[in-house]
C-alpha cells in the first residue's frame, strides 16, 4: 500500500459450498481529480465568500450537486445480474438493432426500465456470461493489469474454453479402439491437447469513466472486477475485496488522465441458522451415503495371507543426504532378502533416486530427495523345529555424485536393516567409502572421476553368502563420509496375529469367570477356617485348667505316699 492506495491487484480464490447465485458484491467508485477536486475547491471558496456577503450559493450548489452525483456511485451487483450501460441503453432501445433472442430480451427490459424510471446505475454496469465480451477486450480495457501485446497460443485456446456453460451436457462420442496412446506426439497435437477443459462462468463488473456529459462511449468502458466460478464451488475474484485496506487506484487513458478510487466489498447475506443446520444435515447424509457406497465397493472380506506366512509391507522414503564432499547426489539402492523370504513376482526390489543439488542448512550441505519406495515381502519358515530367530531384509544403498562433465564418484556405502517392529521409524545411516592409498588416487578422483568400488555391495555388512566364523577386513582402508536419513513405515500382517489375539481374549474371559468363582470360594473357605480355629481355641482354654488340676493332684498324692 503506497500513499493510501492498495497496490495488490492480484486475484483471490475462494471456495464456497453455498450456491454462487447468493454472491453479492458492493462496488463503489469515486473520482479524485478534475471535476471532483474543482467542485470541492469551488464549494469551499463559495462558503468563504458567502460569509463575507459577496455571492449567493444558488449557482454553485447546483453545479456541485450535479458533479457529486456523477463523480461517485455505489451499486450492489449479484451473480450474473445484468445492469445496462448507457451504450447498451442507446443501442437496444431501437428494436431494429436487436438480432438475437438475448438482444430482444434486453430491448424489452430497457423499455420497461425507461417507462418505470427506476434505473439504479449510471456509470457501473455488468457483462454476464451470455454477453459478447471477450478476454482480449478485458485485457485491453483493464486498468489494474497492463495489456499483453501478443497473447500465447494456450491463452487463445483457453479463451474459447472459458465461456462454456455449466448446464451443457457432454456430447457422447465414440472412443477409438486403436492408438489410445500417442507415443510420438507432434507439436500440433501437443498444442491441441494441452487444454484444461473445465466449464467456467465469467462475469465482469464494468465502469463508464468518461466525462460527466459524455457517457455511453465504448472507449471509456473499463473492467472494475472479474468474477469466475466453476461447478466445484471455486470462485475467483480479481481484484480481491478491499478488506479494510486502501482503495484501488484507477487511471483512465487518453488526453485527460483522471484518477478514480475503487472499493469492493462482499455484500452477501449471512446464512440463517436453520438453513445452515439443514445444509449440514444434508452434507452429513451425503457423506454417509458415499461412505456406505465405498464400503460396498470394498466389501467386508479382509485379504488375509495364507496360514504360516508373515506379510511385511514397507513404505519408506529417502529423505535427505548430508555431509558429502561433492554436489549433485543420487542414491542407488536394493533390498536383499535372506533365506525363507520372498517377494511379489515382477516386483522390483531396487531403485535409483533423482539427482539432487545440495543447499546449506546450519553449516551443512544437505540434499533433500524425498524419494518414496515400497516393498512387499513374505516370510515362510519351512523348518518349524528350528528355534532360531529369523533374519530381516536389509536395504543396501550407495551414494554417488555426478558433475557437469558427467563424471561420477562413489561418495559412500551403507545399509539399513528393516525394523522388526511395525510402525513409523526414522533412521539415519552413516556411510563410508573405500580409500586407496597415495596421492595419485585422490588426483584421479578429482580430475577424472571414479573411485574404488565394491564388487559386492553386501560387503558393507556381513554378506549373506559368508559361511565362516570370522570375517576379516584386515588391510581394507576406508574413509567415513556423510549420512542418509530414511523414513520407514512397516506393516506386519499374519493370520497368527488374529488367532493369537482371539485366543488371548478368550483366555482373559475364561480366567475372569474362573477368577470370580474361585474368589468367592476362597473367601468362604477362609471364613470357615477362622470359625474352626476359634472353636478349637475356646475348647483348649476350657480343657487346659482341668488337666493342670488333675496332674497337680496326682503329684501331691504320690509325694505323700
Amino acid at each position: 500500500m503506497a500513499d493510501g492506495w492498495c497496490t495488490d491487484t492480484g486475484e483471490s480464490v475462494y471456495r464456497s459450498r453455498d450456491a454462487v447465485k447468493n454472491l453479492r458484491i458492493r462496488v463503489r467508485i469515486q473520482r479524485v481529480t478534475s471535476t471532483a477536486a474543482l467542485s470541492q475547491h469551488l464549494h469551499q471558496q463559495v462558503l468563504s465568500q458567502q460569509e463575507r456577503g459577496v455571492i449567493e450559493l444558488d449557482t454553485f450548489s447546483s453545479q456541485t450537486r450535479a458533479a457529486s452525483t456523477t463523480d461517485e456511485e455505489e451499486l450492489v451487483v449479484g451473480w450474473q445480474e445484468k445492469f445496462f450501460s448507457q451504450y447498451e441503453v442507446d443501442l437496444y432501445q431501437t428494436e431494429s438493432n436487436c438480432q438475437t433472442p438475448l438482444e430482444r430480451q434486453y430491448h424489452t427490459d430497457i423499455i420497461a426500465m425507461e417507462r418505470s424510471k427506476r434505473r439504479q446505475n449510471q456509470r457501473i454496469f455488468s457483462y454476464t456470461d451470455f454477453d459478447r465480451f471477450s478476454k482480449w477486450e478485458e485485457q485491453a480495457q483493464s486498468l489494474l493489469i497492463p495489456a499483453q501485446s501478443t497473447p500465447t497460443f494456450l491463452a487463445e485456446r483457453m479463451a474459447n474454453v472459458r465461456h462454456r456453460r455449466q448446464e451443457r451436457r457432454p456430447v457422447e462420442s465414440n472412443v477409438p479402439k486403436s492408438r489410445l496412446i500417442t507415443w510420438e506426439p507432434s507439436e500440433e497435437f501437443i498444442k491441441n491437447s494441452h487444454i484444461i477443459n473445465t466449464p467456467v462462468q465469467t462475469m465482469y463488473i464494468m465502469g463508464d469513466l468518461g466525462p460527466s456529459g459524455k457517457l455511453g462511449l465504448k472507449e471509456n468502458e473499463y473492467v472494475l472486477c472479474t468474477i469466475k466460478a466453476d461447478g466445484n464451488g471455486v470462485i475467483t475474484i480479481k481484484p480481491d475485496f478491499n478488506n479494510n485496506r486502501g482503495a484501488y487506484r484507477l487511471e483512465t487513458q487518453g488526453e485527460k488522465r483522471e484518477v478514480w478510487r475503487l472499493y469492493l466489498e462482499n455484500a452477501s447475506s449471512d446464512i440463517h441458522a436453520e438453513e445452515k443446520e439443514r445444509e449440514q444435515r444434508m452434507y452429513r447424509d451425503l457423506y454417509t451415503r458415499h461412505k456406505d457406497y465405498l464400503n460396498s465397493l470394498v466389501g467386508q472380506d479382509f485379504e488375509m495371507p495364507p496360514p504360516g506366512i508373515l506379510r511385511l509391507i514397507v513404505n519408506g522414503e529417502i529423505v535427505s543426504a548430508q555431509g558429502y564432499e561433492y554436489d549433485n547426489l543420487y542414491v542407488n539402492f536394493f533390498l536383499d532378502l535372506p533365506n525363507n523370504w520372498s517377494s511379489v513376482p515382477f516386483h522390483s526390489l531396487s531403485g535409483v533416486t533423482q539427482t539432487c543439488r545440495t543447499r546449506s542448512v546450519e553449516k551443512e550441505d544437505v540434499a533433500f530427495f524425498s524419494y518414496p519406495f515400497s516393498f512387499e515381502t513374505f516370510f515362510h519358515k519351512e523348518d518349524e523345529s528350528d528355534g532360531s530367530l529369523p533374519q530381516w531384509p536389509v536395504l543396501y544403498f550407495k551414494v554417488l555424485s555426478l558433475d557437469f562433465w558427467q563424471r561420477y564418484r562413489t561418495e559412500g556405502y551403507g545399509f539399513l536393516v528393516i525394523p522388526s517392529t511395525p510402525g513409523h521409524h526414522q533412521v539415519t545411516c552413516h556411510t563410508w567409502r573405500p580409500l586407496q592409498s597415495g596421492t595419485v588416487a585422490e588426483l584421479r578422483r578429482f580430475f577424472i572421476g571414479g573411485a574404488p568400488e565394491l564388487e559386492d555391495i553386501s560387503y558393507v555388512r556381513v554378506p549373506g553368502t559368508f559361511k565362516g566364523e570370522r570375517l576379516s577386513r584386515l588391510g581394507f582402508r576406508t574413509q567415513t563420509t556423510g549420512s542418509v536419513t530414511f523414513t520407514v513405515n512397516c506393516i506386519q500382517h499374519a493370520r497368527a496375529f488374529i488367532d493369537a489375539s482371539t485366543l488371548k481374549k478368550r483366555r482373559q474371559t475364561v480366567l475372569d469367570q474362573l477368577g470370580g468363582h474361585s474368589q468367592q470360594g476362597s473367601v468362604h473357605n477362609v471364613l470357615e477356617a477362622f470359625q474352626r480355629a476359634r472353636k478349637r481355641m475356646q475348647e483348649a482354654r476350657e480343657t487346659l485348667p482341668r488337666d493342670l488340676i488333675n496332674t497337680s493332684a496326682q503329684l501331691n498324692s504320690e509325694s505323700s505316699a
